[in-house]
């Protein structure tokens, strides 16, 4: 009979002979990602896209026409509170995967489909890196082009009396 003594017992620290490792779903040989479930909002998936999509040169802005014109006028009464990031922005979300579409203004002069590439990448990266969902489809209606000239929805950017 072999005396069991002189070996380090299986999950034992063979330099020490101190410290177990427990084995099975929940000892620490287990990855930290099947330890529990984590699920992410609808909304939290919608602000990282709208703000992602703000970030690229040539939107002006997110949102349809009355979606916009109603912020507009939210922002303008005290206390109505500030520009909705994930205005403009629907989205699904599932287990492992995410569907977008985004509700876009363009700048005038800026080249529409490259924009709206320029919108996808920035968004399926912002949403895949920081999530971990997999981003199976940005769709982009552009909405409306901004002119130089026009006024934005939210008013003039200085007041008419100095």
């Amino acid at each position: 009979m072999t005396d069991t003594a002189d070996r380090p017992l299986t999950g034992q620290n063979s330099s020490t002979g101190t410290g177990t490792t427990l084995k099975g779903p929940t000892g620490p040989d287990t990855s930290p990602e099947t330890r529990g479930k984590t699920t992410i909002a609808d909304s939290v998936v919608a602000k990282i896209a709208g703000t992602a999509a703000r970030e690229v040169p040539g939107i002006h802005n997110l949102g349809a026409g009355m979606a916009r014109a109603m912020g507009a006028v939210r922002e303008r009464v005290p206390g109505g509170g500030t520009a909705s990031v994930s205005r403009g922005v629907k989205c699904e979300v599932g287990e492992s995967q995410a569907a977008l579409d985004l509700d876009v203004v363009v700048d005038y002069g800026y080249a529409i489909p490259e924009v709206a590439a320029e919108v996808r990448i920035s968004v399926i990266s912002a949403v895949e890196r920081m999530t971990g969902l997999e981003v199976v489809e940005v769709n982009l209606v552009v909405d409306d082009v901004n002119l130089p000239d026009e006024e934005d929805e939210t008013g003039p950017a200085e007041g008419r009396v100095q």
